[in-house]
């Protein structure tokens, strides 16, 4: 049975399981009413009756938050068992007997009443703590709950219940352990978060999930799954179309791959991953750009100027290139945005550009991210994409790190970008500093961007120190050539 967000049920291994009790557990402002709201919107929408039994907001002020996120619950049934405004105003006063006795029956007997004279298929309780207030004791409490239970599994009702965490260790466990599945909704610095503790009969999918709150309701966005599928053992090469890079590289990098462009800044790694994508344009392959650096405009007028022609490789519909926003994606939602694309285009190399913005613009912590942009290229290459991360260092001349955030250990391939300081000005070199299928040149490249591309020289011989960023000249050079 559909939970309403297809994300969810993706992680309930299909939706929920007719005739039993979910609990949705979380601080107020997680979400847990909205998610009650699309239980009981999909029941609408395929014809099923429904009740939405409620203590804590009035039955118009659910609707009007209904209507702000787009979900319509006008044709649920609903019982108010929260007091009204006359509560306040009148004096009420009980001889003899517990006051909860005759509170518990009240409720009891308009719960019963409702779903005899109903027969709903959905029901939600928001929240299912009121039914603790009128209980003597946790006892009282857990048989009232076994009851209903079983009054409701008697009718295959499927039932959402929705509680807060309590400082009462016992109520939180009680609630918990009678439950047939647990979605925990949480609210911190990595966003708004999603993760079902307990599903009995389905299983769940395991960790965390990114969820937000959007113009249409609740959206889920589960962790992808690196899943094997099916290529064929050969794998083709990607050429730059440069011949000095190509000869580094030893021809190329293979598809399925993640290749990391490192350097410091302004050293031309996006123009390097650029020219990739414009050689894989010209042999039919398609690319997704994500910048999270600059703006698109930007990229493109910085492209066209060294004679890669992007607006045509969009035009053609070989490359689609879009900008992120900072801070407005978790590293879930950017990969169902990719995957997305990958689904609807075919694409078949994707580059971030770069690693430093995606972890300051993704929410979430840096060292996570690492890790969810790790899951995220093993689930591209398993799908037969090639990966290309650019990424910034720190330091202006020489390589100290191959990598930011020691992720040297994602990449199959590692190209490398830097100035080093030759007869008192800063030039370029480029060099390969990993690859792990074939060979590749372990040589020094001087690298220069021009007004017609990239100019790749030869290998530079004797020379000592260029990692160091102050090369010694040991032997005759040939920095003058180039190819």
């Amino acid at each position: 049975m559909s939970s309403g967000v297809a994300g969810l049920d993706d992680i309930l291994h299909g939706g929920f399981v007719p005739g039993r009790m979910y609990l949705v557990h979380g601080q107020p402002g997680t979400g847990k009413t909205l998610l009650g709201m699309h239980f009981l919107q999909e029941g609408l929408t395929t014809d099923e009756t429904v009740l939405f039994i409620h203590g804590e907001e009035s039955q118009d002020e659910i609707r009007m938050n209904g209507d702000a996120v787009d979900i319509d619950v006008s044709g649920a049934e609903f019982l108010d068992l929260g007091p009204d405004s006359e509560f306040f105003t009148e004096d009420y006063s009980y001889d003899l007997v517990d006051p909860s006795d005759i509170e518990q029956d009240r409720y009891t007997q308009d719960i019963h009443e409702a779903i005899r004279e109903i027969d709903p298929d959905r029901v939600v309780v928001d929240p299912i703590t009121q039914l603790r207030y009128v209980e003597a004791n946790d006892y009282q409490f857990r048989k009232r709950i076994l009851a209903f239970m079983r009054f409701l599994k008697q009718r295959e009702i499927t039932v959402l219940t929705t509680a807060t965490p309590s400082t009462e260790q016992e109520y939180d466990t009680e609630i918990r352990s009678l439950s047939d599945g647990i979605i925990e909704l949480t609210r911190g610095d990595g966003g708004r978060r999603i993760k079902v503790a307990k599903h009995r009969a389905l299983g769940q999918r395991k960790g965390d999930h990114a969820m937000e709150i959007r113009e249409n309701g609740l959206e889920v966005f589960p962790q992808l799954a690196p899943d094997r599928y099916e290529h064929p053992l050969e794998s083709n090469q990607l050429e730059f179309g440069i011949p000095g890079l190509n000869e580094l590289s030893g021809g190329g990098f293979d598809q399925r791959t993640a290749t990391f462009i490192s350097g410091p800044t302004g050293a031309g790694k996006t123009s390097t991953g650029t020219q990739l994508l414009t050689q894989a344009a010209a042999n039919e392959l398609k690319s997704a750009v994500y910048l999270f650096e600059e703006d698109i405009e930007t990229y493109e007028h910085r492209s066209e100027s060294i004679g890669m022609p992007v607006a045509k490789m969009r035009d053609d519909g070989l490359l689609s290139v879009t900008e992120i926003e900072p801070r407005t994606l978790s590293s879930e939602e950017f990969a169902h945005t990719v995957k997305d694309e990958i689904d609807e285009r075919g694409t078949d190399i994707v580059m971030i550009d770069g690693l430093n913005g995606y972890t300051t613009s993704i929410q979430g912590n840096e060292e996570k991210l690492v890790r969810k942009l790790h899951a995220l290229t093993r689930y591209l290459k398993n799908r037969g994409i090639t990966v290309l991360v650019t990424n910034e260092i720190s330091e202006i001349t020489g390589i100290s790190n191959a990598t930011s955030n020691n992720l040297s250990y994602v990449a199959d391939n590692l190209l490398f970008l830097s100035y080093v300081e030759m007869d008192g000005s800063l030039q370029k070199v480029v060099g390969i500093l990993k690859k792990r299928s074939g060979n590749f040149e372990p040589n020094l490249r001087e690298f220069e961007i021009t007004s017609e591309g990239i100019r790749v020289g030869n290998p530079l011989t004797g020379l000592h120190g260029i990692l160091q960023g102050a090369p010694r000249t040991g032997g005759p050079t040939d920095l003058d050539r180039y190819e």
